[in-house]
């Protein structure tokens, strides 16, 4: 699908992301992300400010042969002409060009204290600035978008100076001006009122740069579509510095699903939540779980009263269709839960209790029960599952039936430590005893139960623990509350959480691993054999 030039989705991750604390990219990072917007179907790829460092400029060198976009524009960023000096002779123009990038974005200064105390030159020099390095950009064949840094704290400060830097870029040639909110200060109704004013005073083409200080990034970049923007500049899960910017995939899908304007290629959008996670492994953070649109929550429903609505029709308590953006509706177990949420959840995974009532009371009352002692099955959909096949199949899915366990921890003089265990348990027949080594007692747990286990059940090599939670429930006594423990694990396709509650952390622990090993069994396609009266 061919889009037209009319609206612009602009991204800026691996520049104004990348200012995130905490992020860190490599060139390899870089080039990566700028596949994943692609897919995505952005417009354009704001890659860096080449010449400024050599990060971004290897980036540009490697991205002519190592990049093959089908959706998007690379843009190379960098500032106007220095005060005083001429455009053809500019060292920082000079290396936008030598970029080959065919977009540029130019910073300029379009609030007079900036332009006063910060270039320290002329309100006039800092016009002919703009002017003559967009004109000479034009001039080697470069489209140019004009960055207006500070405008709406400019606009309230000396309306007549920000206007005049709008019409100076737009005579120059410049495609778009980009209204920036750089301090994040700005509210909605502000900036649908100023950038209706600039339009009408310049008759440019106006873009928003949104940062998020006030919360209101995506917002205030949906008032300035609203007052005639057509250029949007977001970065991905709104990374940026401070707070960060207008986030991309909330920006994207508004303009999509609320305004039906189509801003990317057909196809595009439901990879939008596979994208988002992507991009967040590329960078080293953990996914928002409750970001809109692509959050694993955004789609999640937990009240009673939701499920039953939900039951009669899912649009009743939400949005949009998940499946839109790439996401899906799940349906939480929790204390909260009435009949519908049991019903609901089962469902989703696999199982029919539409006609037995039975089933889902018991299900409910037990859910309940147990979330009353510190369970909570929300977070832990694999404990839940196999709960429900408990209730389901009248017995215990079990692979393995445990004699016992037992850890030793050894702290030395020296600081140096050692964790061992031992574990007795059935398997296929057979009592097995086996002892394991960990950096702490639950991983030496978690290799003594594999190594009993290896022979019979060859898939546990698949099986790797991702994550481990504890918390400390409340209790008469710190010393006597109850623990929680939650696991992830994954099989290196899917994860799954289990949960595991008890007056101490390891036997906490043991119940999660157990319920992950068992899942992970049953995930793998075996079915239990334990043979009967042979359990200890």
């Amino acid at each position: 699908m061919s889009l037209s030039d009319d609206f612009h989705v602009f991204d800026t991750t691996l520049r104004d992301g990348a200012q995130r604390e905490g992020i860190n990219l490599t060139v390899a990072d870089k080039l990566t992300i700028a596949r994943h917007l692609d897919d995505f179907g952005v417009g354009f790829i704001e890659g860096g400010w080449p010449g400024a460092n050599p990060r971004d400029t290897e980036f540009f060198a490697r991205a002519a042969t190592e990049l093959e976009l089908r959706h998007a524009q690379l843009v190379a960023f960098g500032a106007t002409r220095r005060a005083g000096g001429d455009a053809a002779t500019d060292a920082q123009l000079a290396a936008l060009l030598a970029s080959g990038a065919p977009v540029v974005t130019l910073v300029a200064k379009s609030h007079d204290r900036h332009v006063e105390l910060a270039l320290r030159t002329t309100l006039d020099e800092n016009l002919a600035m703009v002017a003559d390095s967009v004109r000479f950009l034009r001039a080697q064949g470069r489209r140019v978008f004009i960055d207006c840094e500070h405008f709406f704290d400019g606009y309230k400060a000396n309306r007549d100076y920000a206007l005049a830097v709008v019409r100076t870029a737009h005579e120059a040639g410049a495609d778009v001006v980009v209204l920036c909110d750089t301090n994040g200060g700005m509210l909605p109704a502000g900036v649908n009122a100023i950038v209706a004013d600039v339009l009408a005073q310049t008759g440019a083409r106006l873009g928003i740069h949104a940062q998020d200080d006030t919360g209101c990034a995506v917002a205030n970049t949906l008032a300035a579509v609203d007052a005639g923007a057509t250029h949007v500049q977001c970065t991905a899960n709104g990374y940026g510095e401070r707070v960060g910017n207008a986030n991309l995939f909330p920006v994207a899908a508004a303009l999509e699903l609320k305004y039906d304007r189509r801003v990317l290629p057909e196809g595009c959008l439901p990879e939008m939540t596979r994208i988002s996670h992507a991009i967040a492994e590329v960078v080293n953070l953990t996914p928002s779980t409750h970001q809109p649109y692509v959050g694993v929550s955004a789609f999640a429903h937990k009240a009673g009263l939701h499920a039953s609505a939900i039951k009669v029709d899912p649009d009743l308590y939400q949005h949009t269709e998940p499946a839109l953006v790439g996401n899906r509706m799940r349906m939480l177990v929790s204390d909260m839960a009435g009949r519908a949420s049991v019903e609901l959840k089962a469902k989703e995974l696999g199982y029919d209790l539409s006609g037995d009532r039975d089933a889902v009371g018991r299900i409910v009352a037990r859910v309940k029960a147990r979330e009353n002692l510190g369970y909570t099955y929300e977070a832990a959909d694999a404990s839940f599952e196999l709960l429900l096949r408990d209730e389901v199949s009248g017995t215990r899915a079990r692979f393995f039936a445990l004699e016992s366990w037992r850890t030793i921890g050894e702290q030395r003089a020296d600081g140096g430590q050692a964790n061992e265990a031992t574990v007795k348990v059935v398997a296929r027949g057979e009592r097995i005893i086996s002892t394991g080594e960990g950096n702490g007692p639950v991983n030496a747990l978690d290799m003594a139960l594999r190594a009993a286990l290896e022979r019979f059940y060859p898939q546990l090599a698949e099986l790797e623990l991702v994550d481990y939670k504890v918390r400390i429930l409340e209790g008469e006594h710190g010393t006597t509350s109850q623990t929680r423990v939650l696991i992830t694990t994954s099989n290196g396709k899917d994860e799954w959480s289990t949960v595991g509650v008890a007056q101490n952390v390891i036997s906490a622990s043991w119940e999660a691993l157990e319920d992950a090993f068992t899942f992970g069994l049953l995930r793998s396609g075996l079915e239990p054999g334990l043979e009967p009266g042979l359990e200890p």
